[in-house]
């Protein structure tokens, strides 16, 4: 629609003639005229906030951000390579955190689809961020839709995320800078985008009450433990203390949850939770609804602290612990540090085996310190023979750990010796480090059995950086201890950073952050501050093996081949190539 015909379908919105359109686009419409004195012929350029009000923005955001990062990383792969930018905003309209494509940042900075812009109605117009904080109701905003020209190519669906007291808290939005013309092409950027945002609110609920009864809800039966519609926290009375909107929605008789006892709005009492919880088939998990209706339950008990099992584990709870800096929030690693923390003081020995970079050293170092043991030899097996590892332990009084790094580099005539030098130092506690995975250890062409045997009281395997889930934990982690508290990422640089494979593990993310530090004009890590990844050559492969290879990452494809995500695009549409089912 031209400039012209666009003012003119605005003039019969304002004289109260239909359109076709949306009724909230024609409400907006009219505000933008009558409320804000706005002109639809002019085209304003995006709103974009200073740097002192986006870091107050973003500050009172913190704890929605973290909330909601999953759920945007999750959406985003779900769209990567279709040319779709994310924005989660605050309820005022700034945007605080961002998800889109590196090659076009700054044809979206222009558009306003970047950090810090303002989607506010009085200030952007009718817009889907806009919108949605007026009507408190997801929507979509296409294209001539916007109220004013600079908008106009855009398509933003966009879907409200309520705190657990049922007050607007962001708004989520996923937006086009072209798209194809019918509105209806934007239906599942719709689905997509309010499934994200309930999962936001779930996750917010879960997190702010661990210490109270969860009550979660689904229509379906098998979808009730990994992805329920709502849920609502209870106190021990059996008082509603927080709930989704989803929750509120189907439970509530046109006002709040809040104080509500859950006897009063469920065929139940709070005396009824346990029998809904997980030990139970999930089809027998169901609850009664005030309109005759039912949905299935599933009760999460009140998370009550382990009572610590000694002293080293109360300073691990208490952040004071020696194992407590080398894992976030991730299971398996919190599992590998948990065991290790029980072995430290006794004189088990010990074999850690990981990928180069993972953290060998380190988590040696950390069982060492906790061990409370006296000194701590380091012998590289590479470079050390019989003779040399006899002198190395010959001055070593008392009680110490034994480091053996790389223990399958170690050579023959030093394998035989190595049993009796620790027969003849009892008070050695051997930790053995490798970078082969237990079984190819256990070898005779590696180690000897015996020695094996001797060595591997128990085995941690460290895992890969890439396989970790506690990426974003460790990489602000690192960029605190290695470039100081000012310094912090774009969420494009974070994005570009959790998407690569990481073959040199902790290393080389290490190397990474000390580049991009020193690269950073100012305390922001931007996208172009980061070092390129390596470049592994790559034999004669057909892009499909590649693809294949990448499960479709179309990014990681195309860092893999050297090219841009847009010529892996070309070449997809070129050889009629299709993702797996």
């Amino acid at each position: 629609m031209t400039g012209h015909k666009h003012v003119e379908e605005i003039a019969q919105v304002l004289d109260g003639r239909t359109t076709g359109r949306d009724s909230y686009v024609d409400a907006s419409w009219r505000r933008c005229v009558e409320l804000y004195g706005m002109d639809p012929a002019r085209s304003e350029p995006a709103h974009i906030v200073t740097e002192a009000e986006f870091r107050s923005h973003r500050d009172q955001a913190d704890w929605m951000i973290g909330a909601a990062r999953a759920s945007l990383q999750s959406l985003f792969r779900q769209v990567a390579g279709q040319n779709y930018v994310l924005l989660l905003t605050d309820a005022k309209g700034v945007c605080v955190d961002f998800f889109g494509d590196s090659l076009f940042v700054d044809e979206l900075r222009g558009a306003g689809l970047y950090l810090g812009s303002n989607w506010s109605e009085d200030l952007a117009g009718t817009c889907g961020v806009g919108a949605c904080i007026v009507t408190g109701e997801p929507v979509t905003v296409h294209q001539d839709d916007h109220f004013g020209n600079a908008h106009t190519a855009l398509s933003c669906t966009s879907a409200p995320i309520y705190d657990s007291l049922g007050q607007l808290a962001a708004v989520l939005d996923i937006s086009l800078l072209r798209s194809p013309s019918p509105k209806s092409s934007q239906n599942l950027a719709m689905s997509l985008v309010t499934a994200a945002a309930r999962r936001v609110e779930m996750a917010n609920l879960m997190a702010s009450s661990r210490r109270e009864w969860v009550l979660r809800f689904s229509s379906s039966p098998e979808f009730l433990d990994v992805d329920p519609e709502g849920a609502i926290a209870l106190d021990g009375s059996g008082r509603v203390i927080g709930a989704t909107h989803a929750a509120t929605r189907m439970l509530s008789r046109g006002g709040s949850l809040i104080g509500e006892r859950i006897d009063g709005l469920l065929g139940i009492g709070v005396d009824d939770l346990p029998d809904l919880m997980r030990d139970r088939p999930t089809e027998e998990r169901v609850v009664a609804l005030g309109d005759g209706g039912a949905v299935f339950g599933h009760a999460i008990a009140p998370q009550a602290p382990r009572r610590p099992r000694s002293e080293a584990s109360c300073m691990a709870r208490r952040g004071g612990g020696v194992m407590s800096g080398l894992a976030g929030h991730d299971p398996a690693m919190t599992r590998l540090l948990s065991q290790a923390e029980r072995l430290a003081g006794t004189p088990v020995p010990l074999v850690i085996c990981g990928e180069s970079g993972s953290g060998k050293t380190k988590l040696a170092r950390a069982l060492h310190m906790a061990s409370r043991r006296g000194g701590f030899i380091t012998v590289d097996c590479a470079s050390a023979g019989a003779a040399e590892m006899a002198e190395a332990l010959a001055d070593q009084p008392g009680p110490a750990t034994l480091l053996l790094r790389r223990i399958e580099d170690l050579s023959a005539p030093a394998a035989r010796a190595l049993p009796g030098l620790l027969d003849a130092h009892p008070e050695l506690r051997p930790v053995a480090t490798s970078g082969l995975a237990p079984n190819a250890l256990l070898s005779h062409e590696t180690l000897p059995c015996a020695l094996y045997h001797r060595l591997a009281g128990a085995v941690f395997e460290l895992p890969p950086l890439r396989e970790r889930q506690d990426l974003g934990w460790l990489i602000e982690r690192l960029l605190r201890r290695r470039c100081g508290g000012e310094m912090r990422l774009t969420p494009s640089a974070r994005a570009e950073l959790t998407a690569r494979d990481w073959p040199g593990n902790l290393r080389e993310l290490g190397h990474v952050l000390d580049v991009a530090c020193a690269l950073a004009e100012g305390d922001v890590i931007d996208l172009p501050d980061l070092p390129e990844p390596p470049r592994p050559f790559v034999e004669e492969q057909s892009l499909e093996a590649v693809l294949d290879a990448c499960n479709w990452n179309m990014a990681r494809a195309a860092r893999r081949l050297g090219v841009n995500r847009s010529t892996v695009l070309r070449r997809i549409r070129k050889e009629g190539l299709r993702a797996p089912n």
